[in-house]
């Protein structure tokens, strides 16, 4: 075997994880590559294949994976698109194909998910305490607001690989339960071009095309996709549109990448809907508008160099923009008053107007005439800059793998919102406007106020070869954060906050034998309040999902305490077969915990530290690939549950005690995650230019938000079968077409509980029972033409 220095070696698996531009996690090859649609480049060298991860949220700090003391899992551009049988989607495949993965839907729009991993979440949405940190190309994608995670924003379509991993420190904010990595295309990963046309069910249709390039040292690579969906519910529909750029150089000791993300999307989401009005209309939606519009901008400049064969640098600096219109239809707070007035009335007193005079019950007497539309506005700033080294010197003989560099990430960001007074029509229960704005300054007034954040991040890790079977690794961040409110109208919005703390992990690996690794691990993430659950953190100052600001009082920072133990390994039983396999059990212990609970006020909440909770469990699965046909199975079990109890108002849970109140008890589990997953899929080439390919998920019910005491039933548990095929006419031209939920299923992914009595349902008038659940998408065909050149 040919020989070569440590750089090129360096080089070489930098190439081999394509892309030089900066990556949460880095150069992954966990599961065995298919084969790719579009030719890769060249390499000048040869290296043994080597799997590499991440040792920071940096490209070029890969570390060999078997070192890696955690469970790690990995996504392909040919996993995207299950086997170029789909148009690609990122979302979807981590659903379907890694297990503790789950998905929910409380807006019950497709394209704004939360995506939960052993329990933790990832959500578009305010009130989802978030505990897993995201980056794109190395930059962090949880917003600064809420820390939200806004998949409608992400480019599926230039996507070259997804990385999901556990608790891990080194990767800041937010790392409570794992990190989500996505790792763009760039013109030295994809070369050629691609036009992508689809279309099916719901009034769906939409367009892809992406083209890279290389020529001599330089490359760039463009990718742009619109999709609209009509929707299979009541005033439920998506339209989505994206734009990713890349311009790289490439020299012998370095590469610099400039590009930029852009994407627009307007969401309507029909949310939950009460059980009784599902039975009569299944497309039903309860109350409306629920709109939501994203805005998206940002550029980055990333860049890799190599001081020596040992010792390189890695930085990324970034700006970005991102702008969010919210418009939602609620049951109103503010009802005829009972003395007669004729006035309008909340629970503090008579409703009252931006000028402070009252407000008439301009409709009449009836309760039922009323309903309220909740509007805000976020617009963020959002900067920041990370740089770190990587040294691979021998220690004392050894081999050594050393990172250490530090971040910086700032945002400046406006939030408005207000809430209006209006109609309702009777049969689709829609806002009828133009309403009057509410000013309530105990419960309900419009909001203006001004955010800057700091988030500051010190970190190291370090993994050591004590033998070439044994290796150490020890690592640590030190995190500090400074949030500062500014109310802009004068009220007691206004504070700072700051949180800093130290958190360290270490583990080892062992390779029993070539085939059998053995792990184990222990760290410790933190996540601070959020400025939205900060303005809204206490039982007198309740919100409406961050609609309505009236307090400052501070929050403890959540921190989680993980151990992680199994075995993993490669057999290969050719030399083009690979079956890959895993057993990882895991236990993590929040302090502090977080919870968006119940106000006595209707259709509000705040945030509150509520002690201890715990996702424990276990994760089994195997990957088989060889050259004509794929196929994965995989099992989770996740046991998440309060370790120490609290009493919350019930708010529409009909379970409520004489008090109005449930009492959650230690042991009770977490709502929306589910107990049992089962995961399998395969992919057949069946001949040369025909390929199927088969997606299935088995789990068991869940809790519903707002049952936190588990004192009513689960959702139902439930099976979905999806189907793929694809057939190449010609080398250049391919036709694909995919049928989702093939049985029928009837099936929910969310539940909770609606104020049912408070508006009126025509379709089922005498409705009582509270549990309302988003149902999950109907069988569906989709259908398109892929054409490469």
């Amino acid at each position: 075997m040919t020989k070569h220095t440590p750089r090129e070696v360096h080089r070489a698996a930098v190439r081999l994880a394509g892309s030089a531009a900066l990556a949460a996690l880095c150069c992954v090859t966990a599961k065995a590559q298919q084969p790719a649609a579009t030719p890769e480049p060249a390499l000048s060298i040869s290296v043994p294949p080597v799997n590499i991860i991440g040792a920071s949220p940096l490209l070029g700090s890969g570390v060999d994976r078997d070192t890696v003391p955690g469970e790690t899992n990995v996504l392909r551009r040919n996993d995207l698109t299950r086997g170029g049988t789909t148009t690609p989607d990122a979302v979807r495949s981590l659903n379907e194909q890694v297990g503790g993965v789950n998905l929910d839907s409380a807006s019950g729009n497709p394209f704004q998910p939360s995506l939960f991993y052993h329990g933790f979440a990832a959500s578009a949405l305010q009130g989802t305490p978030q505990g897993l940190a995201v980056y794109v190309n190395g930059v962090r994608f949880n917003q600064a607001f809420g820390d939200t995670v806004n998949f409608d924003l992400l480019p599926s379509l230039a996507i070259d690989q997804i990385n999901l991993e556990g608790s891990n420190p080194v990767f800041g904010l937010n790392a409570l339960g794992g990190a989500l990595s996505v790792q763009l295309k760039n013109g030295f990963t994809y070369q050629g071009g691609e036009i992508e046309l689809s279309g099916g069910s719901f009034d769906t249709y939409g367009a892809n095309f992406q083209y890279g390039r290389q020529s001599g040292n330089t490359a760039a690579y463009v990718a742009a996709s619109g999709l609209h969906q009509g929707g299979w519910r009541d005033l439920q529909s998506s339209d989505l549109e994206n734009f990713y750029g890349d311009v790289g150089w490439r020299g012998n000791k370095g590469e610099l990448h400039f590009n930029a993300l852009v994407a627009n999307s307007v969401l309507n989401g029909p949310g939950t809907s009460p059980v009784e009005l599902l039975a009569v209309d299944p497309a039903a939606q309860f109350t409306a508008p629920n709109r939501i519009s994203n805005r998206f901008t940002q550029v980055s400049l990333s860049g890799n160099l190599d001081l020596s064969d040992t010792l390189s640098l890695q930085a990324v600096t970034y700006y970005n923009n991102f702008l969010q219109r919210v418009i939602n239809g609620n049951a109103p707070n503010d009802l005829p008053c009972n003395d007669g007035s004729g006035l309008l009335c909340s629970d503090s007193g008579p409703s009252t107007t931006t000028a402070g005079g009252t407000i008439p019950a301009f409709l009449g007497a009836n309760p039922l005439a009323y309903s309220e539309l909740d509007n805000q506005t976020t617009n963020t700033n959002g900067y920041g800059i990370s740089v770190q080294a990587t040294d691979t010197q021998t220690v004392l003989g050894l081999a050594n793998h050393l990172v250490a560099g530090f971040s910086f990430d700032g945002s400046q960001t406006g939030f408005t919102a207000a809430s209006l007074i209006g109609g309702i029509t009777p049969d689709t229960r829609e806002f009828v406007g133009p309403g009057v704005t509410i000013d309530e300054p105990d419960s309900n007034s419009p909001v203006r106020v001004a955010i800057s954040d700091a988030y500051y991040g010190a970190f190291v890790s370090d993994t050591l070869n004590i033998t070439d079977r044994l290796a150490l690794t020890a690592s640590g961040r030190f995190n500090a954060a400074q949030i500062n409110l500014n109310d802009q109208n004068g009220g007691d919005v206004t504070g700072n906050h700051s949180y800093q703390r130290f958190n360290p992990a270490g583990g080892v690996t062992y390779k029993v034998a070539p085939w059998l690794t053995a792990y184990a691990g222990y760290s410790e993430a933190n996540r601070a309040p959020t400025p939205a659950e900060l303005s809204c953190a206490g039982p007198t100052e309740s919100c409406s999902l961050a609609n309505f600001f009236v307090g400052d009082p501070d929050l403890k920072q959540v921190v989680a305490h993980t151990m992680e133990f199994g075995l993993r390994g490669t057999v290969a039983t050719d030399s083009a077969d690979r079956l890959n396999y895993n057993l990882g059990f895991y236990r993590s212990t929040l302090d502090d915990d977080i919870l968006f609970v119940n106000s006595t006020t209707l259709n509000r909440a705040f945030f509150t530290n509520i002690g201890q909770t715990r996702r424990q469990g276990v994760d089994a699965s195997v990957q088989y690939k060889a050259p004509r046909w794929s196929a994965y199975l995989a099992y989770t079990y996740t046991d998440a549950t309060f370790r120490d109890g609290f009493v919350e108002a019930a708010g529409n849970n009909p379970a409520a005690d004489a008090d109005g109140n449930i009492t959650i008890a230690t042991g009770n589990r977490l709502p929306g995650v589910p107990a049992h997953q089962g995961k399998l899929g395969s992919t057949y080439r069946v001949t040369d230019r025909w390929t199927v390919g088969a997606a299935a998920i088995a789990q068991s019910g869940t809790y519903l938000f707002g049952d936190e005491a588990n004192l009513t039933a689960k959702l139902p548990a439930f099976v979905t079968l999806n189907l793929s095929t694809s057939y190449r006419l010609t080398p250049h031209i391919e036709l694909f077409a995919l049928v989702d939920n093939v049985t029928a299923e009837k099936y929910y992914t969310y539940g909770t509980f609606s104020p049912t009595t408070a508006v009126f349902l025509a379709q089922a008038p005498n409705s009582t029972n509270p549990r309302a659940y988003s149902p999950a998408a109907p069988i569906a065909g989709f259908g398109g033409v892929r054409i490469r050149f």
